[in-house]
C-alpha cells in the first residue's frame, strides 16, 4: 500500500515491518476477516485482477483462490520486494496506471484508501482500465468507526469526535504502535467515498461491513463499470 499521487513512497522505510505485521499471529484473525470479505465482494472469476496499491502482496492468495490472476502495482519498491514472491508486480502510481483503457476485467484496492491523498483519482483510474461490465472492489477501514477521530480503547465502545470531518493527513490515533502512527492516514468520510465511486462511473451493486467485534472495522463495496 502506498501514498500514490505523491513522489514519496512512504512505506519504503516500513516495508519489512509491514510484511511481518500482516503475517503476525496478533493480526491473523483480522487478515482472515479481510480476505473473507474480499472474497464475498469480488466473487469467483477468471482473467487479470489488478491489485492497486498491492503493498507486500498480502492479498494475492485469496484472489488466486477465487480463480483470478492477480497482478500488483505500488509505488513502494521495498514493499514490492516482498510482493514479487506472491504475484507479478510493477512500480506504478495508482493515479496514473500503466494500463490501456478497458484492459482488465477486475480491479481491487484493499486497505489502501487512507494511504493516498486523492482516493477519488484512484477510483477514476480503476474505472478507466476496467472493461465494460468489469468489477471493482474497494475494501478498507470503516470510514465511520476507524480513524484518528474514533477512540476504540474501551471496546466494544467506540467514541467518535468532530475530527470525522477532518480530511487532512494525520499520524494521530488510539494505537501508537499501529500502521497509521508510522505512515499517517488521509481520512475519507463515507459520503466522499461513495460519491467518488459513482463520480468515476462505477455503479454500486453490493456493500459489506465486517469486523471481529460488534462495531464493524471494515467497509467495502463491489461496483461495476457499465
Amino acid at each position: 500500500m502506498e501514498a500514490s499521487g505523491s513522489t514519496i513512497a512512504v512505506y519504503d522505510d516500513h516495508a519489512d515491518w509491514y510484511n511481518a505485521h500482516m503475517s503476525a499471529d496478533g493480526v491473523g484473525g483480522y487478515v482472515r476477516q479481510v480476505h473473507a470479505t474480499l472474497g464475498e465482494l469480488l466473487g469467483p472469476g477468471s482473467g487479470t485482477c489488478l491489485d492497486v496499491c498491492c503493498g507486500t502482496g498480502a492479498h494475492a492468495r485469496p484472489l488466486s483462490t477465487l480463480g483470478w490472476t492477480p497482478v500488483g502495482v505500488d509505488l513502494s519498491r521495498n514493499q514490492l520486494r516482498h510482493a514479487a514472491a506472491r504475484l507479478p508486480v510493477a512500480v506504478a502510481d495508482a493515479t496514473a496506471l500503466p494500463l490501456a483503457d478497458a484492459s482488465v476485467p477486475a480491479v481491487v484496492c484493499v486497505l489502501a484508501s487512507t494511504d493516498v491523498p486523492d482516493y477519488a483519482a484512484v477510483l477514476r483510474e480503476a474505472a478507466r482500465v476496467l472493461t465494460p461490465g468489469g468489477r471493482f472492489v474497494h475494501l478498507g477501514i470503516h470510514p465511520c468507526f476507524v480513524g484518528a477521530f474514533a477512540d476504540r480503547r474501551e471496546e466494544p465502545k467506540v467514541v467518535v469526535d468532530a475530527g470525522y470531518a477532518d480530511r487532512s493527513r494525520t499520524f494521530a490515533g488510539w494505537n501508537p504502535a499501529g500502521v497509521r502512527a508510522r505512515v499517517g492516514a488521509w481520512h475519507v468520510p463515507l459520503a466522499d467515498l461513495l460519491n467518488a465511486a459513482t463520480g468515476a462511473g462505477l455503479r454500486l451493486v453490493r456493500t459489506a461491513e465486517a469486523g471481529q467485534g460488534d462495531v464493524p472495522e471494515l467497509f467495502g463495496f463491489r461496483a461495476v463499470k457499465d
